[in-house]
């Protein structure tokens, strides 16, 4: 199978190309979700400053005994820096981590009476957050559209041909007005999944890809199924199997 040509595609074509590869992408992952591990919006948002160059599996093993001692903003604000900092040693960076999450308790207690915001505009005036970090709480935690345009995510639709812009805030705008925004939440986590799993950063498994017959980069990695499928690549605890009735990617057609 060679690469689709979209050179001369217009933005008609691209949007519908999007749509279908985003179908593909829901049938190979149907459980795709946020996978940190959280019950309450403060939560996730401690969850994600924590997830910063480090992995979700590593912030869930810290986040259990944290959420149980800092069970609040007011907690937080109120956390005795060198045990708070002992707690995300793990996670790494935990120096600034625990300067972050503190600032962040101060600013919620002082601004938004200890409550995390469901709003874009107010949750990017927290220290710490960005609008990738917004997006994950209000989509995850709020039920509110959201894109969350993290490395996996641009480097998917980049590679896809849906945009060649490099930029989080102009890809998340680009990508947004191809898709209905009922359907941004789901989109960025599938595309995260797939991201994570099979088109890796060094070397994609073209082979058993399930949107490879759309991709225009089709062959940047292995295309091979046999040799494809040895590449994936889970973020789970080891020992962790696949969700029952969900088979492993097939080879591409």
């Amino acid at each position: 199978m060679k690469p689709i040509d979209v050179s001369a595609e217009s933005d008609l074509s691209r949007t519908r190309r999007a749509r279908k590869m985003f179908r593909a992408l829901q049938e190979q992952f149907p459980y795709a979700h946020c996978e940190l591990d959280f019950t309450t919006p403060l939560e996730l948002l401690v969850a994600t400053i924590l997830s910063a160059q480090t992995t979700d599996v590593g912030v869930n093993k810290v986040t259990p005994t944290l959420f149980a001692r800092y069970p609040d903003a007011a907690a937080y604000a109120g956390a005795d820096r060198e045990e708070l900092e002992e707690l995300l040693r793990p996670t790494g960076f935990y120096r600034a981590k625990a300067k972050s999450v503190m600032t962040l308790g101060q600013a919620l207690v002082e601004r938004f009476d200890g409550q995390v915001p469901p709003r874009l505009e107010d949750l990017v005036t927290l220290p710490g957050v960005g609008r990738k970090t917004a997006f994950v709480v209000l989509g995850d935690a709020f039920g509110l559209p959201g894109l969350t345009v993290d490395t996996h995510f641009g480097r998917v639709v980049r590679r896809a041909g849906w945009t060649d812009l490099e930029d989080p805030v102009k890809v998340e705008h680009a990508i947004g007005e191809m898709f209905p925004r009922k359907e941004w939440t789901q989109l960025s986590h599938v595309l995260i999944f797939e991201g994570r799993r099979i088109c890796h950063a060094k070397r994609p498994a073209c082979g058993v890809c399930p949107i490879a017959r759309w991709c225009p980069s089709y062959g940047a990695g292995e295309t091979d199924p046999d040799k494809a499928r040895k590449l994936l690549k889970f973020e789970l605890a080891p020992g962790v199997t696949r969700p029952e009735g969900v088979p492993e990617p097939a080879a591409v057609l």
